[in-house]
């Protein structure tokens, strides 16, 4: 598969249309709301991040996502326990927030802010990198979770995809995934305090604008952590928009981006967590297992909203071989593969 590159200018034309679909590994192509045509009630706008380590007392994780979908705004928050096995996610809906919740027009600049009563999410730019501030008090039947992670932010390659939806013009994903994020910090929850160490805490940001088509499907797999000493992560998916120009699928090492072509979810048949799952790729580039620990299952269902999720946490174990040929061994790599259908 011939994959085309990006070149440096407006994400939009004129007419609010896509000016070139592709890859990157920077943000060269500029998103700016107001030159989308479609309504405001079709425009997507969130950023997501997802945290996992493993502590002294065993696998851990934390998700945190503001987003701005037109008609539907949501702060989302997950804890995840992954030596138990469980995981906790609340979510509060924002009606027809429609662009008032500011969301910022880069992902390397610009903060997002949301107070509701007594919950507070915070993401902010600092000379160091990007600070994650969260304090909801009801979290977990009133139990609590609260705290500040600060992710350090390298000059590494990222992933960045630009897509768009047949048959629709007005519609396009605008799409970057920063994936080998150290942090570090303290987070309590459940009147518990949990101490996260950068050399074995790491982030992804996946940072989404765009106008989409109503129902849709996608796939989506990612881990960051470590190689031999060396970071070491992926972004991996597939699923719905055109896909013709570019794949989302890269490697990163040490902070430099490898191109994969077409990887395949393999998911076992009639479950999420049920039984390994396993991920091929057309170029072989990327082979590995996946063996589930917890299925983050949810289902927001807004009447014409709907987002059916199975976000299932686990380990990947397989190789990959990197641009030069070299390949790389990959045993336990605590990451995530998704399966996500919405309608909104």
């Amino acid at each position: 598969m011939q994959q085309q590159r990006l070149s440096p200018g407006p994400l939009l034309d004129d007419r609010g249309r896509l000016e070139q679909p592709g890859w990157a590994t920077a943000e060269i192509r500029t998103y700016d709301r107001a030159r989308i045509s479609a309504s405001r009630l079709r425009i997507k706008e969130w950023d997501y991040y997802c945290l996992i380590s493993d502590t002294a007392a065993g696998p851990v994780g934390l998700a945190l996502t503001v987003a701005d979908n037109g008609y539907m705004g949501l702060v989302g928050l997950s804890w995840l326990d992954l030596a138990a096995g469980t995981e906790v996610t609340e979510n509060k809906l924002i009606p027809f927030p429609l662009g008032r919740m500011r969301m910022p027009a880069s992902a390397d600049a610009g903060d997002v802010v949301v107070h509701r009563g007594a919950l507070r999410v915070e993401f902010r730019h600092e000379s160091r990198g990007r600070r994650l501030i969260v304090d909801h008090p009801g979290f977990d039947g009133g139990r609590g979770l609260s705290g500040e992670l600060l992710l350090q932010q390298p000059a590494d390659d990222r992933m960045v995809i630009a897509t768009p939806f047949p048959r629709a013009p007005k519609a396009f994903y605008y799409n970057q995934k920063i994936n080998c994020l150290p942090a570090a910090g303290t987070l309590t929850v459940r009147g518990r305090p949990y101490e996260f160490d950068a050399a074995s805490t790491f982030g992804v940001l996946d940072w989404g604008r765009g106008v989409w088509t109503y129902d849709n499907t996608w796939y989506w797999g990612s881990a960051s952590g470590l190689h031999e000493g060396t970071r070491f992560g992926f972004n991996i998916g597939y699923g719905f928009g055109d896909t013709t120009a570019a794949t989302e699928n890269m490697l990163f090492h040490d902070g430099v981006a490898h191109k994969l072509d077409r990887v395949h979810f393999h998911r076992p048949h009639g479950t999420y967590d049920g039984g390994p799952w396993r991920f091929t790729s057309s170029d072989s580039r990327f082979e590995m297992d996946f063996e589930p620990i917890v299925d983050r299952a949810a289902d927001v269902n807004a009447l014409i909203v709907r987002s059916t999720q199975h976000q299932v946490f686990g380990r990947y174990s397989g190789h990959v071989l990197l641009d030069d040929g070299t390949r790389l061994e990959i045993e336990n790599l605590l990451g995530f593969a998704e399966e996500v259908r919405n309608r909104w």
